[in-house]
C-alpha cells in the first residue's frame, strides 16, 4: 500500500505442555519457549511496530517467589529491545550464578521470563498516545494468583463508551476509557465475581483460606466468565489472556473479524494472528494449523488440557478482506494464490484500458506488497498475448515463413522494475511547497525502460488516500514520459471508514469519499451531502440495532467508474503531461479471489456489526461539522 497506513496488531501464545527439564534435555535449554516467542513475534513484525510486549507465567511456584514476568518498549525497534532486555537479564544471573547452567529448577526459581506460559503482542498505535503505558500486554494484579489477569489482543470496539457505562453502573472507577482498559476491567470484574462464589463454596466444604485458593484455581469456569463478560462487546477482536495461576485462553469475535489460528501437539498449544508465523517456527504442515472459529475461544486449562469452546452465537461470518489483501504476510499459501487472483481479476479492464496493446505496454507493482498481485496480473498479460499470438498464425498460416513465426513468438509481455522507495525521507521544514518537493522523492524511479509511446501500467495493493500518488508516485512516473499511466488497485474503492482495528476513521480522508463529494459538486446535486446529515443526525439516539448506513446515499448515483475517472483528476496535477487512468478491482471479483474472507465494509459499507453503521454516520457528522474527532 503505497499510503501510509496503520493499522492491525499480532497476538502470540505458547503453552509449554512438558516440564522444564524435557525441553532442556531435547532442545538444550529451557529457555525453549522464550526463543519460540521471540521468532513468533518477529513473524508477526508486519503487524506492528510502534510497540512489542511480552509476559511470561512460572507454574506452581512457592509463596514468596515472582511468578510473573512483564517487558514491554516502544522503542524503534521494540521486539528487537524486549528480547535484548530479557537476553541481558539470563546472561546476568547466569554470570552471577554458573550453578544454574544445568539446574533446571533453579533457573525456574530465580530467572525471570522462563515459565511454561507466554504471551506476546506487536502493536500499531491506530490513534491516541504510543506510550510504554499503551502498550500490550496490559497487567491487572492482585495478591490472589488466580485473580491476577494478563490481557492482550488485537482489536477495537466500537462500543467503548458504552462498555465505560457499564463499568460505572457495576460500581468500579475505571482509570481511563480506552478499550483496552475497559475490556481487561470487564473480565476482571467476572473473574472477581467467579473466584467469591467459589470461596464461598470452598468454605461450605469446610476448606481454610488457604486450602480455598487451589480449590478456586481448578474449579474457575473460563469460558463462562468470557461469556458473561463479552456479552456485549461491538467490534472485531482476537483477545488473549493470562491468569496468573496458569490458566488461558484466546477469544476470536462472532463475526471472524480479526484472525486467530492454532496448533497442538504433545509439546505445546500455540496460538498466532497469522498461520505462517506457527508453521515457520514450529515446522509444521499448512493443514495442522487450524483457524479458530468465530464466537469461540481457545482455553487452555493449568494442567495442560486444550478445548475449544463456543462463547458467543457466531454471526455471518465476515472476516477482513483487507487481511488477505494487504496486512497479513503472503507467505500464506492461501493467502498467496489469492492475491495473485486479485492480479489475475482485475487484469481484463487493464487490458481493454491500453486497448489490448501489450507490445507497447510496461508492467509493474509498487509497493512490494503488491508484487504478488502484479504475479497474477503478469499471468493474465501472458495469457492474452499467447492468444494474440495464436490468432496471428492462423491469420497467417498460408503465408507464414519461419522468420516471420519466429517474430510473433518472440513477443513478450514486458515487465520492468520501475519505481523503488528510497529509504525514508524526514523534513524538519514546515513550508508546504518545501515538503511537497522533498516528499516527491519518497520514490525513485528506473530510466530508459520506457518509450514516449508506451502504457505505463503499475498495480497497487489498494488507494486510500491517494496522497502518495498525488505527492510523489504519479511525478515519479510521470518523468518516464509515458502516454498513459494506468495505476491498478487490486482492492476496491475505499469509501467507508474502518472502525475494528485499522486508521481509517475519518471519511474525509478518503480519497473516493472525496470524490464522490466533487461529482455532486459538477452535477448541482450537492444538497443531498446536507440530506444525509439531517439523516444521520435523526439516528444519533437510537439504538444500534435499528441505525442503518446513510452514507451510502452519497455514492449512489455513480458507477464505479464515474468515480475511479474523478479520483484520477483529484490526484493528477496540472503538471503531469501523460494521461491517468485508475482502475479498481470489483467487489464482486474480491469474492471471487477471497472466498472465505467476505467482510468488505471498507468497499460496500456493510459492517457487520452493529455498531458500524452508529460509527460511519458519526464519521460522516464529523466530517460536516467540521470536527476533527474520531468516530469511534
Amino acid at each position: 500500500m503505497s499510503d501510509a497506513l496503520k493499522h492491525e496488531c499480532g497476538i502470540a501464545l505458547v503453552r509449554l505442555l512438558k516440564p522444564l527439564e524435557y525441553y532442556k534435555e531435547k532442545y538444550g535449554t529451557a529457555f525453549y519457549g522464550v526463543n519460540k516467542m521471540y521468532l513468533m513475534m518477529e513473524k508477526q513484525h508486519n503487524r506492528g511496530q510502534d510497540g512489542a510486549g511480552f509476559a511470561s507465567i512460572k507454574m506452581d511456584v512457592n509463596p514468596g517467589e515472582r511468578y510473573i514476568s512483564r517487558v514491554r518498549s516502544n522503542a524503534a525497534q521494540p521486539i528487537q529491545d524486549i528480547f535484548s532486555q530479557i537476553n541481558e537479564r539470563i546472561n546476568l544471573e547466569f554470570s552471577q550464578h554458573p550453578e544454574y547452567k544445568d539446574d533446571v529448577a533453579a533457573q525456574k526459581k530465580n530467572i525471570p521470563y522462563i515459565g511454561e506460559l507466554f504471551l506476546g503482542h506487536v502493536r500499531y498505535g491506530t490513534f491516541g498516545l504510543n506510550s510504554v503505558e499503551n502498550v500490550h500486554p496490559f497487567l491487572r494484579q492482585n495478591n490472589w494468583m488466580h485473580r491476577n489477569l494478563i490481557i492482550a489482543g488485537n482489536f477495537n470496539m466500537t462500543n467503548t463508551n458504552e462498555l465505560f457505562d457499564t463499568l460505572i453502573k457495576l460500581g468500579m472507577h475505571p482509570k481511563e476509557k480506552a478499550d483496552t482498559v475497559t475490556v481487561m476491567e470487564k473480565i476482571g470484574h467476572f473473574l472477581d465475581d467467579a473466584v467469591r462464589k467459589l470461596y464461598k463454596k470452598a468454605k461450605a466444604k469446610g476448606l481454610s483460606k488457604q486450602e480455598a485458593s487451589p480449590y478456586i484455581a481448578k474449579h474457575l469456569n473460563v469460558a463462562k466468565i468470557l461469556r458473561r463478560s463479552a456479552a456485549d462487546w461491538d467490534g472485531g477482536y482476537a483477545m488473549a489472556g493470562l491468569l496468573g495461576h496458569g490458566d488461558a485462553f484466546v477469544l476470536r469475535d462472532p463475526a471472524g473479524i480479526r484472525p486467530a489460528y492454532y496448533y497442538q501437539d504433545d509439546e505445546v498449544v500455540v496460538v498466532a494472528s497469522e498461520r505462517p508465523a506457527i508453521q515457520t517456527v514450529f515446522n509444521v504442515p499448512f493443514e495442522e494449523v487450524k483457524e479458530l472459529e468465530p464466537g469461540n475461544a481457545i482455553i487452555i486449562e493449568k494442567n495442560g488440557k486444550m478445548k475449544l469452546s463456543e462463547i458467543l452465537p457466531p454471526l455471518e461470518r465476515k472476516s477482513c478482506s483487507f487481511e488477505r489483501i494487504y496486512f497479513s504476510r503472503g507467505s500464506d499459501a492461501e493467502i498467496y494464490q489469492e492475491r495473485k487472483m486479485l492480479g489475475k481479476l482485475v487484469m481484463p479492464k487493464v487490458l481493454e484500458s491500453i486497448d489490448y496493446d501489450t507490445d507497447n505496454s510496461v508492467f509493474s507493482f509498487i509497493p512490494n506488497t503488491a508484487e504478488t498481485s502484479f504475479y497474477g496480473m503478469l499471468e493474465a498479460a501472458q495469457d492474452e498475448l499467447n492468444k494474440q499470438k495464436n490468432e496471428a498464425i492462423l491469420k497467417e498460416r498460408d503465408s507464414l515463413t519461419e522468420e516471420r513465426l519466429r517474430e510473433i513468438q518472440a513477443h513478450k509481455v514486458r515487465t520492468e522494475k520501475i519505481a523503488i522507495k528510497d529509504v525514508k525521507l524526514r523534513t524538519f521544514i514546515t513550508d508546504d511547497s518545501s515538503r511537497d518537493d522533498l516528499v516527491a522523492h519518497v520514490y525513485d524511479v528506473t530510466y530508459g525502460v520506457v518509450k514516449t509511446d508506451d502504457n505505463l501500467v503499475i498495480i497497487d495493493d489498494s488507494i486510500v488516500r491517494g496522497t502518495t500518488l498525488k505527492k510523489s508516485i504519479l511525478k515519479m512516473l510521470d518523468r518516464l514520459n509515458p502516454k498513459q499511466i494506468v495505476v491498478v488497485s487490486s482492492a476496491p474503492q475505499i469509501r467507508y471508514p474502518d472502525c475494528y482495528g485499522i486508521d481509517m476513521a475519518r471519511l474525509e480522508d478518503l480519497v473516493a469519499f472525496q470524490a464522490a463529494l466533487a461529482l455532486h459538486k459538477d452535477r448541482g446535486t450537492y444538497t443531498i451531502v446536507e440530506d444525509i446529515y439531517q439523516q444521520c443526525k435523526k439516528q444519533v439516539a437510537m439504538e444500534d440495532a435499528a441505525v442503518i448506513n446513510h452514507v451510502k446515499k452519497l455514492y449512489a448515483p455513480f458507477s464505479d467508474e464515474e468515480i475511479s475517472d474523478k479520483i484520477a483528476e483529484i490526484i493528477s496535477e496540472e503538471n503531469i503531461k501523460a494521461k491517468v487512468k485508475l482502475i479498481f478491482q470489483s467487489v464482486d471479483d474480491l469474492h471471487k479471489a477471497c472466498p472465505k474472507n467476505l467482510g468488505d465494509w471498507y468497499f460496500t459499507g456493510n459492517y457487520p456489526t452493529a455498531g458500524g453503521n452508529r460509527v460511519v454516520n458519526r464519521a460522516y457528522i464529523n466530517f460536516f461539522e467540521g470536527n476533527p474527532e474520531r468516530a469511534y
